[in-house]
């Protein structure tokens, strides 16, 4: 339970709202970079190496650091490290825009990573303590949609910023965003922690997990690049297993665990972890390649793909307030079989476009995705942390978004070896690669409705009931 709530409030609104304001900020930066590396690569004369690193250094770091992030939120404090978070974030974006050189940006990238993972598994745990179980759904909404749009909007964003002022600006902005946020979060955020009188950091889980994320994340978002076959990603896919392997060990016989395993004991709270995580295989692996569809088959501009995910972005904006309400009223299993079979038929939809497609062939894939996105993410949040006790929803909060990042990473990797099997050996220029890449962007495509629709199955049989949202002992859990 938490050390200060209101559920009875108006201040808990304006809590929700500083929150997401700064969420909106960390998942801009998921996606706002894509679009301009082709400006940063000309301005700072990087390598195409340095180039991939300035997305993979951000994504590797807030992969590792979520379950971290969200330990320390339950152990400190969970506002005391959203806001540290968000002050790493907002300075290392600062360094980000006013970065020289490759090794610059790639470094103050890592960082930014580090901020958002501290920031993010607080802000679902706050959520879950501050909020009444029957309006968690409701919140959960909001989250979403603040999540949603600001990956959804991030091309947009890049775009205008790259082609009408600077590449840096994509930087600057999050440095007025950052400061209003924090101001905003010490005035209305409540403090609240995990109450047990007895508490320690659990070192070795911290490592074995850290160990392990960093080497599966790493294999995953490199492997495309050395090979699949190669040493250096076979070695890390090894170090990953017998990592994590530890970590199970490590925390089954810990007496004080950094992450409960009890919790995987109950279907709703597993089922919704493995559903977050095929949704967001689904949907990274789509924003990646859609976007390079469109500008290197289609020959649209930055701006103009930017805009081109705006029919997804509003419907994600509008479907989840509805989920959260359903939630709150029916629970989570429901809205998230909805959601994941709707973004199955987008996927599907979308599978079926060409070299020659218009805008008009993309929309009902667009539509489709982003009520399914909505429907998706809010009820997963309150799957999650409505199975975990309130003492732990930085750590929960931590573990489903690990999962989510996780499967951005893997989706982005499979749907790139997907794509390169077809293309081969052909070189830019070569007449042959369009054609080539469309049909490995169809299979693709393909492959990912299939996972949408596994997490449509999933949702339906495993999250059979409404979760329970009170605080709660874990039967049978621990040492």
């Amino acid at each position: 339970m938490s050390d200060v709530s209101f559920p009875d409030s108006p201040r808990r609104w304006w809590s929700l709202a500083a929150l997401a304001f700064s969420l909106f900020m960390i998942y801009l930066d998921t996606t706002v970079v894509n679009v301009a590396l082709p400006a940063i690569q000309a301005d700072l004369h990087v390598t195409l190496a340095e180039l991939e690193w300035t997305v993979n250094a951000y994504t590797l770091a807030f992969a590792v650091l979520l379950l971290s992030g969200g330990k320390l939120a339950d152990l400190l404090g969970r506002r005391r490290i959203f806001l540290a978070g968000l002050v790493v974030f907002t300075s290392s974006s600062l360094l980000c825009g006013l970065a020289t050189g490759g090794a610059i940006l790639i470094a103050a990238r890592a960082v930014q990573g580090a901020g958002a993972a501290l920031m993010l598994p607080s802000t679902l745990s706050i959520i879950s303590v501050t909020f009444h179980p029957r309006e968690r759904g409701t919140a959960f909404g909001v989250w979403a949609a603040s999540s949603g749009i600001g990956a959804a909007l991030g091309p947009l964003v890049g775009g205008a910023l790259v082609e009408g002022i600077d590449w840096r600006w994509i930087f600057f902005v999050n440095v007025p965003v950052g400061v209003v946020g924090f101001v905003a979060a010490r005035v209305f955020v409540p403090e609240s922690r995990d109450p047990s009188v007895e508490q320690r950091l659990d070192l070795p889980g911290l490592a074995t997990s850290g160990i392990g994320l960093f080497a599966l994340t790493f294999a995953l978002v490199e492997g495309n690049r050395y090979g699949w076959s190669s040493a250096l990603i076979l070695g890390c896919f090894v170090c990953a297993g017998l990592a994590l392997a530890a970590f199970v060990v490590i925390e089954a016989r810990s007496r004080l665990p950094m992450l409960n395993l009890g919790l995987f004991r109950r279907g709703a709270f597993a089922g919704a972890n493995v559903v977050s995580l095929l949704s967001f295989l689904a949907l990274f692996g789509v924003f990646f390649f859609v976007s390079i569809y469109l500008q290197r088959i289609l020959g649209y501009s930055a701006l103009e793909t930017g805009a081109t995910f705006l029919p997804m972005s509003v419907l994600v904006a509008i479907s989840v307030p509805i989920a959260g309400k359903l939630t709150d009223r029916f629970g989570p299993r429901w809205p998230m079989t909805t959601g994941m079979a709707l973004l199955a038929l987008g996927l599907l939809s979308q599978s079926r476009l060409g070299a020659h497609s218009t805008f008009w062939d993309l929309l009902p894939g667009l539509v489709l995705a982003g009520i399914g996105t909505g429907f998706t993410i809010a009820p997963g949040n309150a799957a999650v942390l409505g199975n975990a006790p309130d003492a732990m929803a930085g750590v929960a909060s931590a573990v489903v978004n690990t999962f989510r990042q996780t499967g951005g990473a893997l989706g982005v990797a499979i749907m790139g070896a997907i794509v390169a099997s077809r293309i081969g050996d052909l070189g830019v220029g070569d007449p042959r690669l369009p054609i080539a890449f469309v049909d490995g962007f169809q299979d693709a495509l393909l492959f990912s409705a299939f996972a949408a629709l596994v997490g449509a199955l999933i949702a339906a049989f495993a999250i059979r009931t409404a979760p329970r949202l009170e605080t709660q002992e874990l039967s049978g859990a621990g040492a």
